[in-house]
Order: structure tokens, then C-alpha cells, then sequence
């Protein structure tokens, strides 16, 4: 392989400063630095965090790890959200909070989330799209270490991260919440990796599961442990299923012995391979009462889950990210997050991504508000033109509306199958997760980030609010229309190879925002290249490339290792642009 270019890496600018550093600039000098450019509404981002933890304890002294955090919704741009985010999801390095994405056009990104690896003297070594990476990443760190070891160039210790003063709270960034047969409620309270009964209140703690740590392991309500967990439902009066998320597995906690153990692994696969990560968000149960609906955020699907049998099943999506009507195998769906069953029988979904309020009913999906995956906002009045930022839970009323816990615009929206009209009933909120109705016709709202249920008054009319739209601002990439020359890159870390033996080992998938912008080289193939053609009549849309690539141990029993990165690049058609469009998936 021919020797690549040595790269300087641009330097780390942020408008909104430094987190976990104290406020100041870390000093890097002689570190091996991991930049990880990610966005706190991106499940896959998530993955990643989760991925890095145990390569941060590893390398602690040799490695410093710095979020990049390039905004894809406005309430992302807010400096105390990020605060809160890096909080939330227990990210224990600096972070660089970029609202303008000043680092991430520096650094040439492309997509939520990526890596780029620099070394000690200051050079880009490598840079990988999606996740899967973190066995890839250890060959290339140990390689690192072993070199600038060697030259006495690398600085060992001194960490720059600085812990933030813990809040102590009863719940901490709490995420779904059930009612129980005797009146008390059923919360998921994901930071504190455990589930809580509260008393009528609301308020009162009854009794916990769950230790408390980040971990997974049955057991009793002492013993027992989980990893972020969000979506509830009862199965039975005494039976509670729980969406593990970090943990991709669906718990039962005995409410009666107060027993937890685990149902369904959502990772298992074929031995000794990688597999993704589907992220359980939230539950329902399907109109025919057999079965339960899982919002599988990771891999943007949903999944069948059968109590009797504990089977589980793809159900809806094709793993594509995206906002695609149709029947169940073809719909594409983008980080569903909530579900709720109504009394006619549909599934309603929050499609966070994409900002949409979604349903299934029969064996169809359709869209009733949603613009696509970079267009959101708050805006009432019919459906079809109503705006949303990034919602993660729906509740069925008893009227047949729809209330949307509308996240990241800290209200509760109505939407009225009667007459197609979406308004907003409460603001103030901080990221609302979820909602139920009370006994009394309260609504009783998970206000994630104040750490606390909220009962509202459900209101007799709908709130005027000033109406706004935004659209996510990466910059679009120029290219020309006519022939396009996609390239995915691919390299297999140190001491992996392609292993062919059982079939092709990389698949790529490319289709288009608008459809008619491509008029040649859409569908799936195995070739990480193609030649696309762009209609020369759309002046812009996006390009979705859905790409993986396995490599394997080089050994007599290889273990395997799955990469993926599903990109969504928004493009403008320029004459004498570009005609060749790049898109790293390791390299």
C-alpha cells in the first residue's frame, strides 16, 4: 500500500467552550488524542460513547479522548443542554462544544458520529465514520503507544478531564414512566441505572432495582443492574418489562418477588462476530395481545417481541435511516423512540430523528407530520405542514388524539385524527421523555432533564406559540450533476483482514432525497464504488449510503468485527463541482 500524506490536524475551535476541563483548554502536548465528533440526539453516538469506555480505562494515561460536539438540532446548540447531555450519558472526557461546527468543517466530517485519531506530534493518523471500531482502535493505539514509547515523545498521566459537582436528586434524567395496578407509578431513572416505584405522588420514592452502577446482572432488587434503561410495560399485575438500552437486552422485574432477570439478548448472533447495537427505547403492546412492539433506536426498526416463547423479531424497517412510508419490510424509519398503542389498534411512533409522528396500522407505515431528517421546528396547524424537534414519546388520549412529548421544544403537542390538526397544549417543559394520563384525567409528564414527574392540567384549548423552522446546518457538499464517482474507504485495522471465505464481506446501499435526484446507481451491491448519475433538474437533496464492512482477526479462528456508518449528505448540484464523492468508513 502506497504511504498516505502526513496531515497536521487543524486546531480544536469552539464558540461555546470548553465542558469538563474546568472551563479551561486542555493541554494535549504529547498525548495520543481521539476526537470523537458526535451530536447527544444520535443513538449511534451513544454506541460510541458506550464503545470508548473500556479503550479510555485502558490507555487512561496515554490516551485523552475529546468530544467534538457539532449540533444537528437548535436545542443542541444550547451550551447548558450539552452540559446536561454530558452529564446524562456519562461522558467522562473534555468535550468542545462547536455550535457552529467550526472543528467539524476543519476536520472535513461528514457525519454523526466520527473518529479521527491523532498522534503526539500532532497528525491525523486515521479517521472512521459510524461504530465498530473499538477493536480496530486498540491494534492502532498499542501500535501509537509502542512508536512515540520509542522516541520518548509521549506524555504519560495527568489527565485533563475534570469532573463536575454531582447534584444528588431522587431521579436522575428519568426516561419513561407506567402506571401500577395499585396506583403508584413504574420510572425508568436511566442515570441512575436503576428502576423506581414512586409513590401516588409522583414523588415519593416506594422502592428501587437496580444497584445503582452501570452494569448488566440479574437477580434481586439489590443485585440486579442495568445500563440506561428507558421504555416500561406491564405484562402482567405483578410483571414488568424493561427496555435495557446500553445494555440491547429486555429485562423482567417480578414486582411481587422483586426478582429481575433477562429475557432476550437483542445482540445475539453468530459466534464470534461483532453485531449491531439496537438500542430498546420503548414498548407496546400489538393490538393482538401476544405480542410486544419494540422501538429499536439503534437500528432504526422496530422489533416483535413474544412473552410466551421470549422470541424476538424484526417486525418493521430495513435498518435504513430515513423517513420511507410503505409496508412494514420497506419503511425506513430514523431512531424510533416512543410508543404507544390506541384504542382503534394503531402503534403510534416518535421518530426522534426525523422529527416525525408515525403509525402503523395493518401492515403499513404512515407519516402524519415530518419533513425529513434535517428539517424540524414548532409549528401548529394541519399535519402535513406542522413541525416538531426531536420527540421521544407519545401517549394515546382518551379523546383518540395523539400528545407528543415534543423533546427539544420543551412542550406537549396534540395531534387530532379528526381533523388532521396539530396544536401545542403545555411549554416550559425541560425535554419531556414521555407521559400518561392519571385516574383523574391529569397528565402526568417525565420532565427528563428537572429530574422529575410534572402533573399538568390537561388544558380545555391549545396555547399560541410563535412558529419557528429550522434546518440542520451542515453544509451541503458540492458536487456536479451527471456522473458522480462514490467512493467508500475502507481499510482493515492493524491485524484484521477482508475474510471472504463465507460470502462478500462489504455491502453498500445508496438511495436519494428527493428519489428522482438519482437517476442511475441507486439499490445495494457489494462493490465499496459506483458510479452514480444525478439528475441535472434537482438543484439539491441528500444522498443516503448505508455501508459495512467486516474484517477478521488474521488467525486460525478469527473473531469478526462489524463496521457501519449510515450517511445522509446533503448535496447541491453545481456545474464543475466535484465529481467524485469520498466518504471514509475506516481509513
Amino acid at each position: 500500500m502506497a504511504p498516505h500524506a502526513r496531515v497536521r490536524a487543524p486546531e480544536l475551535v469552539g464558540r461555546g467552550g470548553w465542558i469538563n476541563t474546568g472551563g479551561d483548554r486542555p493541554d494535549l502536548s504529547g498525548k495520543i488524542v481521539l476526537l470523537d465528533f458526535w451530536t447527544f440526539c444520535c443513538a449511534n453516538c451513544l454506541h460510541v460513547l458506550d464503545e470508548l469506555r473500556e479503550l479510555e480505562a485502558e490507555f487512561a494515561d496515554v490516551l485523552v479522548t475529546v468530544g467534538v460536539h457539532s449540533p444537528k438540532f437548535a436545542h443542541e446548540a444550547d451550551h447548558d443542554a450539552l452540559v446536561a447531555a454530558c452529564e446524562r450519558y456519562g461522558v467522562h472526557h473534555p468535550v468542545l462544544d462547536d455550535p457552529d461546527l467550526t472543528t467539524w468543517k476543519a476536520f472535513a466530517v461528514r457525519a454523526w458520529p466520527t473518529l479521527t485519531v491523532v498522534d503526539p506530534a500532532g497528525y491525523i493518523v486515521a479517521q472512521m465514520s459510524g461504530e465498530g471500531h473499538a477493536h480496530g482502535l486498540r491494534a492502532l493505539l498499542t501500535s501509537l503507544v509502542a512508536e512515540f514509547d520509542a522516541k520518548g515523545a509521549l506524555r504519560r498521566g495527568d489527565s485533563p478531564y475534570v469532573a463536575p459537582e454531582p447534584e444528588p436528586t431522587s431521579l436522575r434524567f428519568p426516561g419513561k414512566v407506567i402506571a401500577l395496578p395499585g396506583g403508584t407509578y413504574l420510572v425508568s431513572d436511566t442515570s441512575h441505572h436503576s428502576i423506581v416505584e414512586l409513590a401516588a405522588d409522583g414523588t415519593s420514592v416506594l422502592r428501587r432495582f437496580g444497584s445503582g452502577e452501570r452494569g448488566l446482572a440479574d437477580g434481586s432488587a439489590e443485585e440486579a443492574a442495568f445500563n440506561e434503561p428507558q421504555g416500561l410495560l406491564l405484562l402482567d399485575d405483578a410483571t414488568a418489562l424493561v427496555a435495557d438500552t446500553v445494555n440491547h437486552a429486555l429485562r423482567e422485574i417480578s414486582l411481587a418477588t422483586e426478582q429481575v432477570r433477562t429475557v432476550a439478548d437483542a445482540r445475539a448472533g453468530e459466534p464470534n462476530t461483532t453485531t449491531a447495537q439496537p438500542s430498546p427505547w420503548d414498548l407496546a403492546w400489538h393490538a393482538d395481545g401476544e405480542q410486544v412492539v419494540v422501538a429499536m433506536a439503534g437500528v432504526h426498526q422496530l422489533w416483535s417481541y413474544h412473552p410466551a416463547s421470549r422470541k424476538l423479531d424484526q417486525w418493521a424497517g430495513t435498518t435504513n435511516e430515513g423517513l420511507v412510508d410503505g409496508n412494514l419490510a420497506e419503511a425506513w424509519f430514523s431512531q424510533p423512540s416512543g410508543l404507544t398503542a390506541d384504542r382503534d389498534g394503531r402503534i403510534w411512533i416518535a421518530d426522534s430523528e426525523s422529527s416525525a409522528l408515525r403509525f402503523v396500522e395493518g401492515e403499513s407505515v404512515q407519516t402524519v407530520v415530518g419533513q425529513g431528517l434535517f428539517d424540524f421546528g414548532l409549528r401548529d396547524g394541519d399535519a402535513s405542514q406542522a413541525l416538531l424537534q426531536h420527540p421521544l414519546g407519545v401517549t394515546a388520549l382518551p379523546d383518540g388524539s395523539i400528545a407528543i412529548s415534543d423533546t427539544y421544544n420543551g412542550a406537549i403537542r396534540r395531534y387530532d385524527p379528526a381533523d388532521g390538526q396539530v396544536t401545542t397544549l403545555i411549554t416550559g417543559l425541560k425535554e419531556p421523555s414521555d407521559a400518561l394520563v392519571t385516574e383523574d384525567g391529569d397528565l402526568l409528564v417525565v420532565e427528563s432533564a428537572a429530574h422529575r414527574l410534572t402533573r399538568v392540567k390537561l388544558p380545555e384549548s391549545a396555547l399560541r406559540v410563535e412558529a419557528t423552522a429550522y434546518r440542520t446546518q451542515r453544509p451541503a457538499t458540492e458536487v456536479a450533476p451527471g456522473e458522480l464517482e462514490l467512493e467508500v474507504v475502507f481499510e482493515p485495522p492493524p491485524g484484521e483482514k477482508m475474510d471472504d471465505r463465507y460470502g462478500p464481506s462489504t455491502f453498500v446501499k445508496v438511495s436519494a432525497s428527493p428519489a428522482e435526484l438519482l437517476l442511475d446507481g441507486a439499490g445495494g451491491g457489494v462493490e465499496l464504488g459506483r458510479t452514480l448519475r444525478l439528475n441535472p433538474e434537482i438543484a439539491e437533496g441528500v444522498l443516503h449510503v448505508s455501508a459495512k464492512a467486516a474484517s477478521c482477526d488474521d488467525g486460525e479462528f478469527p473473531a469478526c468485527h462489524l463496521h457501519q456508518q449510515d450517511w445522509g449528505i446533503p448535496v447541491k448540484l453545481v456545474q464543475g463541482a466535484a465529481a467524485r464523492l469520498p466518504l471514509v468508513l475506516r481509513g
